[in-house]
């Protein structure tokens, strides 16, 4: 794969998560930010299962390849589809690249499929972005996962797992998100506050949640394993984010550009300001986790 047409760097990021976790949401909303910021920035939908996207695609894989186009000539399911066509996308990556040299200067934001097994040992999207970094192009994964998961400690040690297993197989810098925040108690009353499950503390006290459970009970030992891991391998935190807050927004674009080394104007920051002027934001001097959980969370957690 060639480097470049410009010579010149390319950043993005590498918009990863479950179905439902709100990627194409989050482009959206982080286009439309950083445009406001002052950035030239292009959206990759790099989904080729689904071509109704809520924002103005420049580049899309369903010019090259779709699933459903596989479905039909190779008489493959849903599952099957999207791998294959993965895989030759993959294989023609020289496209991609092609594609993105027709964006000089711009900030890309790859909105990737939802189905987790192409980023936990599947190796097509692996490999495309190990052909990308050798063209120049920096990137960091962003990873999303529904706060709502935060409600039960079984699915919440999963998602650990998840998180933990992407991480290592995509090996690249990587922001780890929990999405739709204001909604982390949609389906149940958190047992701690929301730093416990942003910060991944004492993981223990997520054990002694699931000993009530007669059916989880009798795999303590599993789970006790499982969370060992997680903590032996301390890498996964999560950055609590809700797309209609700037400040949340602000947050996770400094994480990003951290990760990416991405070097922004001073007139951004001067933007910033203004926008957080705009929302009349008094809490912006708070921690980032107590400024969501003041906001959006009560303070009577047993944490």
């Amino acid at each position: 794969m060639s480097k470049t047409k410009s010579g010149d760097v390319m950043f993005g990021q590498v918009v990863i998560g479950p179905p439902g976790s709100g990627k194409t949401t989050y482009c959206k909303a982080m286009k439309d930010f950083l445009e406001k910021l002052g950035r030239k920035v292009t959206v990759v939908n790099y989904d080729p299962a689904n071509d109704q996207v809520p924002y103005e695609a420049g580049i899309s894989i369903s010019e090259l390849v779709t699933v459903e186009d596989v479905m039909e000539n190779l008489h493959l399911g849903p599952n099957g589809g999207l791998v294959y066509a993965m895989d030759y996308a993959e294989m023609n990556s020289d496209w991609l690249l092609e594609k993105l040299n027709s964006f000089p200067g711009h900030y890309f934001l790859f909105d990737f499929p939802g189905q987790v097994e192409l980023y936990t040992h599947q190796d097509s999207v692996k490999k495309l972005l190990r052909k990308l970094e050798k063209a120049e192009v920096r990137l960091c994964a962003v990873h999303l996962v529904d706060s709502h998961y935060c409600s039960d400690a079984g699915k919440f040690i999963a998602v650990l797992l998840t998180s933990l297993s992407t991480m290592l197989q995509l090996e690249l810098p990587h922001v780890n998100v929990l999405s739709k925040v204001a909604l982390a108690e949609k389906y149940g009353r958190l047992q701690f506050n929301l730093d416990f499950y942003t910060d991944v503390l004492d993981l223990q006290y997520l054990l002694e949640c699931l000993q009530d459970d007669p059916f989880v009970h009798k795999y303590s030992q599993l789970n006790a394993a499982l969370v060992d891991l997680i903590e032996n391998y301390s890498l996964v935190s999560f950055l609590p984010m809700d797309v209609s807050d700037i400040e949340s927004l602000v947050k996770v674009r400094a994480a990003v550009d951290k990760a990416n080394g991405y070097v922004f104007h001073s007139a951004e920051e001067q933007n910033i300001q203004s926008l957080l002027s705009c929302a009349m934001s008094s809490e912006f001097e708070h921690e980032r986790t107590g400024i969501i959980s003041e906001k959006f969370l009560s303070d009577d957690h047993n944490l």
